[in-house]
Formats: structure tokens, C-alpha cells, sequence
């Protein structure tokens, strides 16, 4: 069986996931929904992001071309809608193409608040398919091999972690701290680590995180979470400098009881800096993965790859899932709540 999928939106995501299905066997593009009437004739050339290829001219014939992605879910040809539109509009779109009968893969966050969430996740269920969200994190090569070693119980069990996510002002995004359009940062940016954080270590009880605001959003933030765990340590800063020479910066410190795994990855203006990922075993010895080529795209190939093995086991992913994402954007929200009460959020 192969799996047609139709994309809603075509962005920098909706260019990225195209380049990915073109290396999944078993699962394929058939539609395209775009209100942008030159990239419905495949000039993508415009499409430019903060990594991977520019977009470029594509072949678009033999693939249903639509304007509105309404009229795209009508489409009998369709299995499942790739949603990669603004996240304001994730779930109407989510929500219709569950009741159209169509699985739901959906780029993050899944949704701007929790009830929006709660509703495709819900909406998806009552229609009996499947939701995935574009939680890629987990499948980028150093998070993908942390994950190996902390699932492989060699070193005992999790005992918590920090996390990293920062970048510089993002003033190409005119409505990045537009809470009803995009989230801000911790919606945009901060989302990859709760959902980490999320699956590593399962749901906080609850969070206290200190930050500055900008336009009433959390520009920038520090956080210490609660397990009912107690011996669990887990924090995180996220957020927005104002110092435009360093664009993006993430990693890493995740320690168990016999091992620490560690990374770090900064871009500069002049170039880029990596502390490559590595695990520090209680003996004394240190492990490195083999060194590869680092092509951006692969993680977001192998989550295309996970999304068709959901679909066709009928099984929800358990890292894509949607009760997953869901938990992610309750974080981020109790997050946004300790901010501006300075006091500690329930989750």
C-alpha cells in the first residue's frame, strides 16, 4: 500500500517535508494546496529558510493542484493532509480533514492553546485516524543517538537533563510574538525541548520559570521542572537575544546514573561551533558516534518514516503522537503562567 498525502501549505516546511517524501518508499505526494498563485505553477524559488536547500522550480505535473485546501480535502485520492500553514490555522484545518476521513500529520506546535489541541486530537479519534505532529527533534542524529543510549538502560536510569534553545531576533517573522498567529518563543522554539523534556521524562507536576516579556509574550526564560519523581532535575532557557551575531544555538546535558551525554551547536555570523554529542560513562570512557555528512534533511526523513509505519500499523506513534504534542503546549503554557506570576504553575 501506498500512502498519497496532500500538502496544505506550501512554506519553507511544506518544501522540506516535499524534498523528505521524496525518499520514503511507500508513501507519496498527490496534491498540493496553495493560495500563493506562482508556487501552484512549482516556481518554489522563493522559498528560503535557516537551513536545507532554497526552494527551486518543481514538477508539478501528475500532482492535483488546489488553491483552497478545503476543496483539497474532498479529494478521494487522499489518505492523509500534511498540514504545514501558519499554526493559527492548524486546527480547523486538523479538524476538517479528520472529519473528511483523512489521517492528520501536522507541523509544530499542533496548536496555539490547549483546547485547540485537546479538539484535534479529539476530532481525529472520532473519526477513528490517526494524528502525528512534526516533532523532528528526536530524530536528528545527536538527539536520535542520546535517545538510543538513555533507551538502552546500559547506564541506569534518567536522573534529568538541561536544555538549550536559543536564537537571535527574528525579524524576517513580523508575528512571531503574536500569541494568536505564531506563540512567540515558546511556541515556535521552545516547543522542540518541552516535547523532549515531555518524552523523557513524562508530564511535570509543575514548573517555575523566571523571564523577560516582550509585547506581552515570553521573550526569554529559564525553567526548573517537578516530577513526581523527586530525584528527576530537569530545567531549561529558551528564548530570544538581541544580539543578531549569533542566529541559533541548542543542545544538551542529560545525565544518568552512570553516564552523561552532552551537546552543543551555536551559528554565528561567521561560521558555526560544535560541541559534538558525546557520552561520559561513569569508568572513565568516553563514546562518540561515527562521524556522517549532516544532511538537514535526513531527521525530517526519518520522521516521514515514522509517520507512515502510525498510519499503516493503524498504531499511534510514540514520539509523534498527538497526546504528546498536546502535553507539550500544556508546558509551555503553565511556562508562560510562572513568568508572569512569578510563582510555581501546576501542569
Amino acid at each position: 500500500m501506498t500512502i498519497k498525502v496532500g500538502i496544505a501549505g506550501i512554506g519553507f516546511m511544506g518544501w522540506i517535508h516535499w524534498l523528505a517524501y521524496k525518499q520514503v518508499e511507500g508513501i507519496e505526494v498527490v496534491a498540493v494546496a496553495e493560495q500563493d498563485a506562482t508556487r501552484r505553477t512549482g516556481d518554489w524559488r522563493t522559498i528560503k529558510g535557516n537551513f536545507g536547500p532554497p526552494g527551486e522550480q518543481v514538477d508539478l505535473s501528475g500532482i492535483a493542484v488546489y488553491a483552497d485546501y478545503i476543496d483539497m480535502l474532498d479529494d478521494p485520492n487522499i489518505d492523509m493532509v500534511d498540514i504545514c500553514l501558519p499554526p493559527a490555522a492548524h486546527v480547523t484545518t486538523a479538524v476538517a480533514a479528520a472529519n473528511k476521513g483523512k489521517h492528520v500529520f501536522c507541523e509544530k506546535p499542533i496548536a496555539l492553546n490547549v483546547p485547540d489541541a485537546e479538539a484535534m486530537v479529539a476530532a481525529c479519534q472520532a473519526n477513528n485516524r490517526l494524528i502525528a505532529v512534526g516533532h523532528v527533534l528526536p530524530f536528528f542524529p545527536e538527539y536520535q543517538w542520546a535517545l538510543g543510549h538513555i533507551r538502552s538502560g546500559e547506564f541506569g536510569q534518567l536522573l534529568g537533563g538541561s536544555f538549550k534553545r536559543v536564537i537571535s531576533d527574528p525579524n524576517w517573522l513580523p508575528d512571531f510574538y503574536n500569541l494568536e498567529r505564531v506563540g512567540g518563543p515558546l511556541l515556535d522554539l521552545h516547543i522542540h525541548d518541552a516535547h523532549l523534556i515531555r518524552l523523557l521524562f513524562g508530564l511535570p507536576t509543575q514548573v517555575t520559570s523566571r523571564g523577560r516579556l516582550r509585547e506581552g509574550t515570553v521573550a526569554y526564560a529559564q525553567s526548573l521542572f517537578d516530577f513526581e519523581d523527586l530525584n528527576l532535575v530537569v530545567s531549561s532557557t529558551m528564548g530570544v537575544i538581541n544580539q543578531q551575531g549569533r542566529p541559533f544555538t541548542h543542545g544538551f546535558e542529560i545525565h544518568l546514573e552512570r553516564a552523561t551525554i552532552h551537546f552543543e551547536f551555536a551559528a554565528f555570523e561567521d561560521g558555526g561551533e560544535t560541541m559534538p554529542v558525546k557520552l561520559v560513562a561513569s569508568d572513565g570512557t568516553i563514546r562518540r558516534p561515527l562521524a556522517s555528512e549532516g544532511d538537514p534533511i535526513e531527521g525530517f526523513v526519518a520522521e516521514i518514516e515514522e509517520v507512515k509505519k502510525a498510519v499503516l500499523t493503524g498504531h499511534p506513534s510514540p514520539i509523534l503522537g498527538g497526546d504528546l504534542a498536546r502535553d507539550a503546549i500544556k508546558i509551555c503554557a503553565a511556562e508562560a503562567m510562572a513568568v508572569a506570576t512569578r510563582k510555581a504553575i501546576s501542569v
